[in-house]
């Protein structure tokens, strides 16, 4: 158990997160940077930390993040979403927890796309009667 790794993939959007737990003392690492440094808001470093808090495993593990794709709350998602398919691997008794708390469900929401004849996805051109 020297060397164990355990790993989850995490989506949100059109992020992806490769997430890696190993024995250690909490130490979050995002694409070689420390979590403090990677994330501005502290909400999204909360977001990250649910999934560890939800099944108290916080100073237990070190966890490495690459992740790419999409903004700041796509990743963070992402992130998370990634840590409780990988604290799965690590015990399965922690599916109740996780499951009920919505971390293993995979958020399907994505950006709509642009239509013709509108300027976004919903917005139209402004009407003028003449």
């Amino acid at each position: 158990m020297a060397n164990t790794k355990y790993y989850g993939t995490g989506r949100r959007k059109s992020s992806v997160a490769r997430v890696y737990l190993a024995p250690g003392t909490g130490k979050i690492t995002i694409n070689k940077r420390d979590i403090d440094d990677y994330f501005g808001l502290e909400t999204l470093k909360v977001i990250v930390r649910q999934p560890l808090a939800a099944t108290e495993t916080a100073d237990k593990f070190d966890i490495l993040v690459n992740v790419k794709g999409g903004g700041y709350t796509g990743q963070a998602g992402a992130i998370r979403h990634g840590i409780a398919r990988a604290l799965l691997t690590v015990d399965a008794d922690y599916r109740p927890t996780l499951k009920s708390k919505g971390f293993l469900t995979r958020d399907p929401r994505m950006k709509e796309r642009k239509k013709y004849g509108l300027k976004a996805a919903r917005r139209a051109p402004q009407f003028s009667k003449r």
